[in-house]
C-alpha cells in the first residue's frame, strides 16, 4: 500500500525518505542520550550530546522544505528552498560524522543514518530534475 497524505495524494519517495530519515535520526538520538548525557569526572559535559539534537532537528526539517518546493510556482523560490534542502542534507551529513566519534555504543547505528542520506541525496537529484 502507498502511503497518502490528508488529501489522498500519494507521497513522493523523496519525502517518505525525508520521513525514513526523521524516525531514524529520533531513535539514534535517543539511544546515544544515554550515553552521553551523565557529566564526566571532572563535571563537564560531553560537547557531543548537542549533535544528538541537532541531527533531530535538521531531519525534522527536511519535509517542510520539500513541501515548499513542491508548493512554489515560480522556480527562483523552488531553488531557494532546495538549495536550503541540500545545506540541511550536508550538515545532518557532517554531523553522523561528528557523533561517530563520540564515546557511545549508540554510534553503531549512524553508519546506517549517513547510508539513508546518501540515498536521500541521490532522490533529491532526481527530484530537482522534476521541479
Amino acid at each position: 500500500m502507498v502511503p497518502q497524505t490528508s488529501n489522498n495524494l500519494p507521497i513522493s519517495p523523496i519525502l517518505k525518505k525525508a520521513l525514513d530519515i526523521f524516525t531514524l535520526s529520533r531513535y539514534i538520538s535517543d539511544n546515544l542520550i544515554y550515553d552521553l548525557a551523565p557529566l564526566r569526572k571532572n563535571g563537564s559535559e560531553d560537547p557531543n550530546i548537542y549533535f544528538t539534537g541537532d541531527i533531530v532537528q535538521q531531519s525534522i526539517s527536511l519535509a517542510p522544505e520539500i513541501l515548499k518546493a513542491e508548493s512554489k510556482v515560480f522556480s527562483e523560490d523552488k531553488h531557494k528552498h532546495v538549495e536550503s534542502l541540500s545545506q540541511l542534507t550536508h550538515v545532518l551529513y557532517n554531523n553522523c560524522e561528528r557523533l561517530e566519534k563520540s564515546n557511545s555504543r549508540g554510534k553503531e547505528f549512524l553508519p546506517l543514518l549517513r547510508k539513508e542520506l546518501k540515498k536521500f541525496k541521490k532522490l533529491q537529484r532526481i527530484w530537482m530534475l522534476t521541479l
